[in-house]
């Protein structure tokens, strides 16, 4: 169980050293805004405690902006300011959390799950005999019998503290000797406790023995952590499978012409590759050379093979289908966008959301309260005129049974379990606390361009263009990596016999070329032809207009379903563009915005949700570009897909790696549910404590229901995390629509 669960990762890890401080320098990764980032494993991680003594003590320390532990993988994620590493080894090893360098590439096995099994295996063989034998002393066994029974039961229970209770005994010793407390604490004490007790009462020829109580409680905490961490593997198991299925090398090109197979850690931006047909993609890459066919499916869900060719940029883990392309890399692998999935995913737990930090709080007061709790039980019931042996075994149901289990894993396992549903629904999550605030988000604001449309004009009059015209045309756009003028060239596919003197482009007007005493322009109508005042985009002849192009923008997939079920659900939906008015226009009216505004800048974005804010709106923004940055960032909470700038999908909550914007009715969806789910949680929790403990005190408790009642709690609250597993979501697939041909002026 996440809440009582040592790190028994470190019988896999904790031979290791910990690394030095010029591995973890050289591990680190620059994040492009003057400060770098390493992610190390830490197995001794394993509550709450655990967590806010770890990213506190790494927050005090000089340059460190940020640092996050994720409960699910053990690891925690530190960010500085400036080159110098602070002493981040050292502080956690002092703490008790020596750090350890990890591989993302894995042999497939599990050690922890193998001693968890293990442990389950021992414990509950030694607690169903010891209830065997338990059941005949409470059939009236005496004398000489039930003292057997008793020292039999006692020889039972040895193995499965020393095997099952090493987990908990070694996670307290190692609070202990570094001066803290944790919840294994008063675990640990309780099942010795009542060994020791059932032990002297055996010796004495007692009525009574707990033997069964200290076995069971193991038993059964047991199975809630083994669901536990089967539950967190098999919300990362998806992630993990992509990283696993990404290439460990590259095929190396020098400028020589030699060849080399280099480890993918080697692979800088700008070293030119060769990938083969039936091979992934190792790094994000720009395609030098070649054409191809690549399945994109294992990176953004699309199952229609994609061509490429040059020019065309391909992300890490998709598939080469058809034939070698030579590639430069344009990421290291550890920022290619399958290794930023991945660290979305693994994200998802470490968020400080309101419900997260309410049972963080309380599951960090626990182990001074419950100790505190059974010794005020242990002295008043001594007051009362009970005798030491009443008042102590009152003590130790009262330590066992207080343990807030339930209310450790109330919050997190529905975040794990919510991370896992939305990535089958092909959306990544950053943190937890992304999913409470969608749930609460009541306006929403889209971005049109890349979001509400694809962002991929076509060209819809190219039959009313002469073919002479539309060579010259297609010509000059070839030249210009503007999206209209892809649209152009893209679509026309025509051999073009059109050459030119020379060519130019103007950035935010237009190509311009000379052949001959003829120039030619392509682009803005203002700027290419003579004392002009259209907008649109043309084609002239020394001038004169020989040529109009018009465009659309195809409507995204589930558009018009979203922003339908949106309008419902919602007090405000908005689109807000900085393009220009005839074509937001026609967007609104094609997808039912009854609010929405053109021509607006960044900052024009940022005030109008400033604005939302300010009436008491919770703002969900959905955009894509990089003028949408700032935006989601000051919005409540923000989507973005995955074909976003790579500054907008890291300012987003949330990205939608399909592209149907259904994926947004979805995740409010999940979230929805996942905040339902993690309120009945916390009940079950509040609710049994309210009812155990005043029982427990008042002695009508022994250490054996004890032990039944505080583990049931902790396997409801898991069992409860698992219905949204089941939970149905219905998604509309709508066609891909294009808007009415409009025209559109040729923009840098």
């Amino acid at each position: 169980m996440s809440c009582c669960a040592p790190g028994s990762e470190d019988l896999a890890l904790g031979l290791q050293a910990p690394p030095s401080d010029e591995e973890v320098a050289f591990a680190a990764r620059d994040m492009g805004d003057g400060t770098r980032q390493v992610e190390l494993s830490v197995p001794n991680v394993h509550c709450a405690a655990c967590i806010h003594t770890v990213e506190s003590a790494l927050a005090r320390l000089d340059t460190v902006e940020r640092a996050r532990v994720n409960l699910s993988s053990k690891r925690v994620s530190v960010r500085w300011r400036g080159d110098a590493l602070p002493p981040i080894v050292s502080t956690l090893s002092s703490l008790g959390y020596p750090p350890h360098l990890f591989d993302d590439a894995q042999d497939g096995k599990d050690p922890v799950l193998s001693e968890l099994l293990r442990a389950v295996a021992v414990s509950g063989f030694a607690a169903g005999n010891i209830m065997l034998l338990s059941v005949s002393v409470w059939s009236g066994a005496e004398g000489a019998t039930r003292d057997l029974f008793h020292w039999v039961s006692a020889l039972l229970a040895l193995p499965a503290l020393a095997v099952a209770g090493i987990i908990y005994y070694r996670s307290a010793w190692n609070a202990l000797r570094h001066g803290r407390m944790n919840m294994d604490v008063p675990i640990a004490i309780g099942i010795t406790m009542a060994y020791a007790l059932s032990i002297y009462d055996t010796w004495h020829s007692g009525a009574h023995a707990y033997f069964d109580a200290s076995v069971t409680l193991l038993f059964f905490l047991l199975i809630g952590r083994t669901l536990d961490h089967v539950m967190r593997n098999k919300a990362r198991a998806a992630v993990a499978n992509l990283a696993r299925m990404a290439p460990r090398g590259a095929l190396v090109l020098f400028d020589d012409g030699t060849r080399d197979y280099r480890p993918i850690g080697e692979v800088q931006p700008g070293t030119k590759l060769l990938v083969g047909a039936g091979e992934r993609i190792p790094v994000d890459a720009r395609v030098v050379h070649g054409a191809s066919d690549i399945d994109c499916s294992l990176v953004n869900g699309e199952s229609a093979p994609q061509p490429v060719a040059a020019g065309a940029e391909v992300h890490a883990g998709a598939l080469n289908l058809t034939g070698p392309l030579t590639l430069e890399a344009v990421r290291a692998a550890s920022s290619s966008f399958l290794a930023e999935m991945i660290r979305l995913m693994e994200a998802t737990e470490g968020g400080r959301a309101r419900y997260r930090r309410i049972a963080d709080r309380v599951s960090a007061m626990y182990a001074p309260v419950v100790h505190l709790t059974a010794l005020v039980a242990f002295i008043g019931w001594m007051l009362t005129g009970a005798d030491w042996h009443q008042a102590i075994t009152i003590a130790i149901a009262v330590l066992i049974i207080t343990c807030p289990c339930a209310l450790g894993l109330a919050v997190p396992m529905v975040q794990v379990v919510a991370a896992r549903r939305l990535f089958e629904n092909g959306i990544m999550v950053k943190d937890g606390s992304a999913l409470e605030r969608l749930a609460e988000a009541d306006s929403a604001v889209f971005d049109k361009t890349g979001t509400l449309t694809l962002g991929q004009p076509r060209l819809t009059n190219m039959h009313e263009i002469p073919p002479r015209l539309l060579d010259v045309a297609q010509a000059l756009a070839s030249h210009s990596r503007h999206p209209l003028s892809q649209a152009i060239a893209q679509q026309a596919r025509r051999s073009t016999s059109a050459t030119f003197d020379d060519v130019s482009e103007l950035p935010g007007f237009g190509m311009e070329a000379r052949t001959g005493g003829i120039v030619w322009r392509l682009g803005r109508a203002s700027w290419a032809a003579s004392a002009s005042e259209e907008n649109g985009t043309v084609l002239t002849r020394n001038g004169d207009i020989v040529a109009r192009f018009t465009f659309a923008d195809e409507i995204r997939p589930g558009a018009r379903s979203t922003i339908d079920t949106l309008k419902k659900r919602l007090r405000r939906v908005e689109m807000l563009s900085g393009d220009a008015e005839p074509a937001c226009r026609q967007v609104a009216e094609e997808l039912g915005f009854d609010h929405w505004r053109s021509n607006l800048l960044p900052a024009d974005k940022v005030s109008r949700i400033e604005e939302l804010s300010g009436n008491g709106h919770k703002v969900m923004m959905v955009g894509d570009g990089l003028n949408d940055a700032p935006a989601l960032g000051a919005a409540h909470v923000s989507l973005a897909p995955a074909s976003a700038a790579d500054i907008g999908r890291n300012a987003a909550d949330f990205v939608f790696l399909h592209g149907n914007l259904s994926a947004v009715t979805t995740a409010m969806d999940v979230a929805l549910r996942a905040g339902q789910l993690i309120r009945q949680n916390l009940g079950i929790a509040i609710i049994y404590n309210l009812i155990a403990v005043p029982i427990a005190i008042l002695g009508y408790v022994t250490p054996l229901v004890a032990a039944i009642a505080m583990s049931g709690s902790s396997i409801l609250v898991i069992s409860n995390a698992l219905r949204l597993m089941r939970m149905g979501i219905t998604e509309k697939r709508v066609a891909p629509k294009a808007t009415k041909p409009a025209t559109e002026p040729l923009r840098a």
